[in-house]
């Protein structure tokens, strides 16, 4: 009776271990790719299900009035760092008075490139001036000159800037700075 016994043990772990290893082979290929389409689908549902909320919201009054004084204030903070294009002419007169307030002497000022200036990639509404600027002065005067250009509104961006020593006569150090503004476009109507 012990030789049947094993017969059938052998026989069923044998049906076991086949049936386990094709159970084993179903879920690796027809149900764990189903279970990732159920993860980015639910994704996808909460991402729309967010998207909704938040068009929901935006129809709203009160959110309306919320979000157009949110973008009043990012204009509002945008103004702080772009210029218009036609107060660009304006701010190389600006750059000459604070280097005539800071006493720099043999101060110089040219813009560079294009009058409408350089395109900034994958942007669509400003654009970066450059103007090159040389002066001579001692270290205190250019450091005041540097903060006063850093203070201006809007923004002049110090792009570049060398110092040469000045000779054994001290009449002041050379400086030559390449100065970067954003100017918005003119936008045509």
């Amino acid at each position: 009776m012990k030789v049947i016994y094993k017969k059938y043990f052998r026989t069923a772990a044998l049906v076991w271990a086949g049936c386990f290893v094709l159970f084993l082979l179903a879920n690796i290929f027809v149900l764990a790719p189903q279970r990732k389409d159920k993860k980015r689908i639910k994704r996808q549902l909460n991402e729309k299900k967010q998207m909704y909320r938040s068009i929901l919201q935006a129809t709203q009054e009160k959110n309306k009035i919320q979000l157009n004084e949110e973008v009043d204030l990012l204009r509002h903070k945008l103004n702080d760092f772009v210029t218009d294009y036609r107060d660009s002419a304006n701010l190389t007169l600006d750059i000459s008075e604070i280097a005539k307030e800071k006493n720099v002497s043999s101060f110089s000022i040219r813009t560079v490139g294009k009058r409408e200036g350089s395109a900034i990639p994958n942007c669509n509404h400003i654009r970066e001036n450059h103007i090159d600027i040389s002066f001579t002065s001692g270290f205190n005067r250019f450091a005041a000159f540097l903060n006063a250009l850093e203070r201006y509104q809007p923004v002049i961006f110090v792009d570049k800037f060398t110092i040469t020593r000045a000779s054994y006569d001290n009449l002041g150090h050379r400086v030559r700075m390449d100065l970067a503004i954003f100017v918005r476009k003119q936008q045509d109507s």
